[in-house]
């Protein structure tokens, strides 16, 4: 049905919600701008050596006017430097999923323009999260290579035991039938050369591009060989002599322009189904008010229908069971014509509303369709009324649920998400298919001050136990301190540098994402591959 607003655009409240919200917006642009000021640094040194900077290898690999979605834009902020205003982001790869002669790939490229490309900590995981991506969504894996290899002065003995999950999984993509292309613009050494050693087509530049096992310095003090990087791995030895090389480029721009013709060259949308357009009503309400409708803190209660309304087709939606289990809504709707179930968050979830989520869910899953989790939960509502209702059954029965239903499943951050309420809402455990937030969005076990709160409660009670008063600065001290410890983790720019969602989104741009995102789900899903017992190998 149609939704009528009650979000008053001339209201104080709106104005302070926008205004906050817009400048987290703010502080995530220049986040995300300033890998590419200190990549954009070298340019003049890649010219030199006939090269294109890395944005402009992407820019020339996908097709114009079509969309690309960036994920991991965040991967690394405040991991490998502390201070907030020294951290730069990115991991030193630009990672997303466009369109390359028409065909909907992941795409990695490693940004040489920063440390040379060099791998660091999130590096591996933002890359691994794209490979699981492109597996489950049965997506093609294009890769610009140009990366000095892992940052041996950052070395740890897990970076370099997981880093062996990166060539496994190309195998396993080549084994499912999903080509990998590699586009070898500069050096690729050590385990970096499996990277096009994996690869299903790699196309090789000229006198930039090689790989090899060991460059000539680490071949001299292994071997005491004297040799050059040209001889040991230059793409004209692995294009004449050890084949490696399919294609061979003449710079950069060819190289790029190669690879888009071998994805041309397969065919690769043969099997879709052909997609009939029909006509989509867009939102009545403005996604510009989006950042007036959500308040940055979220303790502060607001209506989730009126962020739905503002996603979805027309502005139209179904409410199930609305007055029953009430602070979780769930929706029927539409986005760009795809059917889909919302579930969001108008309160903790209660038994009731756990209830309620668990049929909505397994419902979807009968009618496959895709769900859309739009999170702003506390977590399941505790007391003894709450534990005597079965909160803990019912709680499971929903992550159950969550777990187990077989459809596309989407999940946002668009405020807190904590706790058990997580789980509930397919948080990151529960592997959606994808995970975005908003600049605004909390997330970790609990609040800063509820874990405060609590651990306070724990102390006085052994205080009292013991019969000693306790010392009421080095108390408040401790909750300045427990309160800075979680608070600190919770933020979206925090969790994102971490991996444990997909990136941080304009909450304006939400339909759009989540438009793309379905289709790229239901694209997957509809798309035959032939999988075999192993990879293409190389001879």
């Amino acid at each position: 049905m149609g939704f009528v607003s009650q979000v008053v655009r001339e209201s104080e409240t709106f104005a302070k919600n926008r205004a906050g919200m817009l400048d987290l917006v703010a502080e995530m642009r220049a986040l995300e701008a300033r890998p590419v000021a200190l990549s954009e640094q070298r340019r003049e040194r890649m010219e030199a050596r006939g090269q294109i900077t890395p944005r402009d290898r992407l820019a020339h690999l996908l097709d114009p006017g079509m969309p690309f979605l960036q994920i991991h834009g965040l991967a690394g902020y405040l991991v490998d430097i502390k201070e907030p205003e020294k951290s730069v982001p990115g991991a030193s790869v630009i990672i997303g999923i466009g369109f390359v002669s028409g065909v909907r790939c992941m795409i990695v490229v490693d940004d040489a323009g920063i440390k040379a490309g060099s791998m660091v900590e999130m590096t591996g995981a933002a890359v691994l999260s794209a490979q699981d991506m492109a597996l489950k969504q049965n997506l093609p894996f294009v890769h610009l290579v140009e990366s000095a290899g892992a940052n041996l002065m950052e070395y740890k003995v897990e970076f370099w035991a997981n880093g062996g999950k990166l060539f496994r999984n190309l195998a396993r993509h080549s084994a499912a039938g999903l080509p990998n292309v590699a586009v070898l613009h500069g050096p690729s050494t050590a385990g970096g050369a499996y990277m096009p050693g994996l690869a299903d087509y790699v196309v090789g530049v000229k006198n930039n591009g090689m790989a090899a096992l060991a460059g000539a310095a680490l071949t001299h003090a292994a071997t005491g060989e004297r040799a050059n990087d040209r001889d040991l791995g230059g793409s004209e030895m692995h294009a004449t002599i050890s084949g490696l090389v399919e294609y061979l480029a003449e710079d950069d721009t060819h190289g790029v322009e190669m690879a888009r013709d071998v994805m041309a060259r397969l065919d690769w949308n043969k099997s879709l189904p052909v997609r009939h357009e029909k006509h989509v009503e867009p939102p009545r309400y403005d996604a510009e008010e989006i950042a007036g409708v959500v308040p940055t803190d979220y303790r502060m209660p607001y209506d989730m229908r009126e962020v739905v309304a503002r996603l979805v087709d027309g502005s139209e939606f179904e409410d199930f069971k609305p007055g029953y289990g009430p602070a979780t809504v769930c929706l029927q709707a539409a986005i760009n014509g795809i059917a889909v179930g919302i579930i969001g968050n108008n309160g903790p979830l209660d038994p009731a509303g756990a209830n309620k989520a668990t049929q909505f869910i397994q419902l979807c899953g009968q009618s496959d369709t895709p769900l859309i989790f739009l999170n702003n939960i506390t977590g399941f509502m505790v007391g003894t009324q709450s534990e005597q209702g079965g909160m803990i059954k019912h709680g499971a029965k929903m992550i159950q649920a969550v777990t187990s239903v077989d459809v596309p499943k989407i999940a946002l951050y668009i405020g807190a998400s904590f706790g058990a309420g997580n789980y509930g809402m397919c948080g990151y455990a529960y592997d959606p298919d994808f995970l975005f937030a908003w600049p605004n969005a909390a997330t970790g076990v609990m609040g800063g001050e509820q874990a405060a709160g609590t651990m306070e409660m724990v102390a006085r009670a052994g205080f009292k136990r013991k019969g000693v008063e306790p010392d009421e600065a080095k108390m408040a001290a401790q909750t300045a301190a427990i309160t800075h410890h979680f608070t600190r983790q919770e933020g979206a720019f925090y969790t994102s540098g971490r991996c444990i969602d997909h990136g941080v989104i304009d909450p304006r741009d939400t339909r759009r994402v989540l438009g793309f995102c379905l289709e790229t789900c239901l694209e997957g899903r509809a798309r035959k591959v032939k999988p075999t017992s192993y990879g293409v190998h190389r001879f």
